[in-house]
């Protein structure tokens, strides 16, 4: 049940980054946040029901909800037309929690890989507080192309190997995933910054 809402995030991440690149008006993107967002809420709870006090179990779950809060936040908020630092604030939580879960997938889970996944997850938020609780306008394209670039390989392909068996977490993997995340962050700056150091009558000049 991890796995399939694992997949489904990656879907709505891949909007939320096309939202904040204005390819996607708030206001559409919210029913999906809101889906996932429901999904991401009654999956661990349903597991968490399930473990009948396994700790190591609602330990796993219990990451679901930071997630899951986040989609069911950005979809009522999209709907209301609510201001944005709220979701702002709690990305900070969702960045700082997602270092620990980091951790604890590294030493305690024996799972480099998604420790990697989470170190990704912690930047994404983190940088979700930057453009929305402190109003870094000037991130937000960033922040957008990240957010799309991150989504697929931090999401959907690891849900789909879990899904299917080919799910495998070594030290080189982790490697090989942290030198993608990379690379790929790297591309979203490439992208989200280009222009911007032009000075203003040159881009009013391209915009022409």
């Amino acid at each position: 049940m991890n796995n399939v809402g694992l997949l489904y995030v990656g879907a709505v991440l891949l909007v939320n980054g096309l939202m904040l690149l204005g390819r996607v008006p708030a206001r559409s993107a919210a029913a999906l946040n809101l889906f996932v967002g429901g999904l991401q809420c009654v999956t661990p709870t349903v597991l968490i029901v399930q473990a009948h006090g396994d700790s190591e179990a609602i330990l796993g779950a219990s990451g679901l909800f930071l997630f899951g809060f986040t989609y069911l936040y950005v979809g009522i908020a999209n709907l209301a037309g609510l201001e944005p630092e709220g979701i702002g604030w709690f990305s900070l939580f969702v960045s700082g929690a997602a270092i620990v879960y980091a951790g604890i997938a590294f030493w305690r889970q024996h799972d480099p890989v998604f420790g990697v996944i989470w170190l990704s997850w912690a930047l994404l938020w983190g940088l979700f507080f930057l453009v929305l609780g402190l109003g870094r306008e000037e991130l937000t394209r960033f922040t957008g192309w990240t957010t799309v670039l991150l989504s697929q390989p931090t999401c959907t392909l690891p849900a789909f190997l879990a899904l299917t068996g080919g799910y495998r977490s070594t030290a080189t993997a982790a490697l090989l995933a942290a030198a993608g995340a990379v690379l790929l962050v790297a591309l979203a700056a490439v992208l989200g910054f280009r222009g911007q150091s032009r000075p203003v009558h040159d881009r009013a000049a391209a915009a022409a």
